[in-house]
């Protein structure tokens, strides 16, 4: 390791309480038996970035221009690189990553890889995640690219899915409710029904409402493995991937 690990830049508030987690998640994924062991972490906390669905879906508002403001932000506070708690945001990620000069990782890639490591031998994988996610096919894409078979939730389930996440009773407005968990349960249990061995939790709000015990098949949480990669990076890489013992209740299962 070096002698100073690289500092990590948080663009967060899409939403906040996924920001929250993923901090909590890299404090959790680091080896550390001290204070002074421990990562330096910067965020920018901006909930007013516009809707990355609704951008997609309906022709919202951009949001590209207040991510690269947030990413901006981070390099002029002396972020290394940069990570986005967000997994319909990287539909941007190329316009990002040539509007700012320090790297910004890959959530979709990096949970693909988590994937790939703790069940290399799944292939038929259930992708839960926003509408616009699954619209653009970054996890398709992804899981295709690596081998794997992407099964996405019949339109009925994605409603379900959008209802737990921003629905009255979802986990945007009111935090983890029971039913934002039971819609979430039951649009797993569907895909396992369809030959999904493993689920990618492909929305930052998903991973807060549900663990690994909470369906029959391995939960692989994107914001556990975007904390991993964040820790790698800041570490060079040294010891890696860690202990899963140490992994939070909602990590990778």
């Amino acid at each position: 390791m070096a002698d100073r690990p690289r500092t990590v830049g948080i663009l967060g508030g899409m939403g906040p309480a996924a920001t929250v987690d993923l901090f909590h998640r890299i404090v959790q994924a680091t080896p550390a038996h001290r204070d002074q062991d421990h990562l330096p972490i910067l965020i920018v906390n901006d909930p007013s970035v516009p809707d990355r669905s609704q951008a997609i879906l309906h022709g919202g508002p951009d949001p590209v221009p207040r991510m690269v403001e947030g990413l901006q932000r981070l390099a002029r506070m002396g972020a290394d690189f940069a990570v986005i708690p967000c997994n319909t945001a990287h539909h941007y990620l190329p316009q990002l990553r040539a509007a700012v000069a320090i790297p910004i990782l890959d959530m979709i890639q990096e949970t693909v890889a988590a994937l790939a490591r703790a069940h290399p031998q799944v292939r038929q994988v259930g992708i839960l995640a926003t509408q616009g996610t699954l619209s653009v096919g970054l996890y398709q894409q992804a899981l295709e690219a690596a081998g794997r078979v992407p099964l996405v939730p019949e339109p009925a389930a994605i409603r379900e899915l959008m209802e737990a996440i921003y629905g009255p009773e979802g986990i945007k407005a009111r935090g983890v409710t029971p039913p934002a968990r039971a819609r979430l349960q039951a649009v797993g249990r569907a895909l396992q029904a369809r030959g999904a061995q493993a689920l990618i939790l492909g929305c930052t709000e998903i991973p807060l409402a549900l663990g690994p015990g909470d369906l029959p098949v391995p939960l692989i949480a994107s914001n556990q493995a975007l904390a991993e990669a964040a820790v790698r990076e800041a570490r060079g890489g040294e010891n890696w991937p860690p202990d899963q013992s140490s992994w939070p209740r909602s990590g990778v299962g």
